[in-house]
């Protein structure tokens, strides 16, 4: 059986690649950011298609040119992006109506009615399902035929996948071919969850602001000097109420000497080595945006790019930009921290083959550009 995927919001490829990885062919990847390009193409055997979800909401046609005409199954990913239902995404003030991605899956929608497809992915943050067009969503799906995922099934915590950060996340999987699943979580118990330290403790020692002489990726930002007076004064797994505890107040930020801004625990926060990491973020390469400092007391700096991504599950040789001047430290922590983690891609491509009994890998070709 040929199974053939055509990836929405795609970004860097970690949705693509997991499926590949799992024997789905993947025929393009779809994304407006130009910097996706080199990324996706350079790691995905399929093309990237730069351009709004938007026109191809309005034109469906042009995604259903994507597939091969011999596809045996057709599956469209859309991991629209999450800001617009993250807690962390927009002001406490804003209205989803007045986010710029707030309506994305509407265009999904109409996409997925013009293409038809066989099976339908989706990957958000659990807040998603407490949105009205999350409701829409789901029963335009059922209305049209699909099987849609239970709501137990969709619930994922990555450490039980074997993904080392407490990323929480809502994968909505549906068929017109009948139930289908995400493969149940094959680490439940607390104690065997993949650590921050299993994933990266590999990697050579670096200091903030230093770029790896042989592992371009591995670099970590400058600090200024109070940032690193605050690491040096952090112990792994502590926060900004240490420095009070031992009295350098001077450490403290603004927002910790207000009422409102004291349970905000991790900022300027290491890490725990026996832990899984943090959410990565698309602003992981700061110190201050959370608890993204080393958890290795005698490396005082935020965590690199590459230790960012392997903790997202990006294989260590992913090949994320062709010139560093053409990206540079915020365009890739974008990248990085926006991305489906690739394991848990995989996973997602494995409930697929399972659902229609398929066990060898999928070879398909790519259509061509449309």
């Amino acid at each position: 059986m040929k199974i053939t995927a055509v990836d929405l919001f795609c970004g860097a490829g970690g949705l693509s690649y997991g499926l590949e990885q799992a024997g789905i062919s993947v025929a393009a990847g779809i994304d407006k950011d130009p910097d996706c390009k080199h990324a996706y193409e350079a790691n995905i055997d399929a093309p990237f298609k730069q351009t709004d979800v938007f026109p191809l909401s309005k034109d469906p046609e042009r995604v259903r040119r994507m597939y091969p005409w011999d596809s045996d199954l057709n599956v469209l990913t859309a991991c629209a992006p999450c800001q617009p239902y993250s807690t962390m995404g927009h002001a406490k003030d804003t209205t989803h109506e007045d986010h710029q991605k707030w309506g994305l899956l509407k265009n999904v929608k109409q996409i997925i009615s013009g293409v038809e497809p066989d099976v339908v992915v989706t990957e958000n943050v659990l807040q998603v399902r407490k949105d009205q067009v999350y409701d829409e969503f789901i029963e335009f799906l059922e209305n049209n035929g699909y099987n849609v995922n239970s709501d137990e099934n969709k619930k994922v915590y990555c450490p039980e996948y074997g993904i080392p950060q407490n990323r929480k996340r809502w994968v909505v999987m549906a068929s017109k071919k009948g139930e289908i699943k995400l493969p149940d979580p094959p680490i439940q118990e607390e104690e065997n969850h993949p650590t921050v330290k299993d994933q990266i403790d590999h990697l050579p020692p670096i200091e903030a602001g230093e770029a790896h002489p042989e592992l371009d990726m591995h670099r970590s930002r400058e600090l200024s000097e109070k940032n690193l007076e605050r690491v040096k004064n952090m112990p792994p797994g502590g926060d900004w109420r240490v420095w009070e505890e031992t009295g350098r107040e001077d450490l403290l930020a603004d927002c910790h000497k207000k009422s409102s801004g004291r349970s905000y625990k991790a900022p300027y926060s290491r890490m725990e080595p026996n832990k899984p990491s943090p959410t990565i973020t698309t602003q992981f390469y700061n110190y201050g945006s959370g608890r993204f400092g080393h958890y290795d007391p005698d490396q005082n700096r935020a965590i690199s790019l590459l230790e960012g991504a392997l903790l997202q599950t990006f294989p260590e040789d992913y090949d994320f930009y062709h010139n560093w001047e053409d990206v540079g430290v915020s365009n890739l922590g974008r990248l990085i921290g926006n991305a489906v983690p690739p394991k848990l891609g995989e996973y997602i491509g494995e409930g697929i083959l399972s659902h229609v009994g398929a066990t060898a890998p999928a070879v398909g070709t790519a259509a061509a550009d449309d």
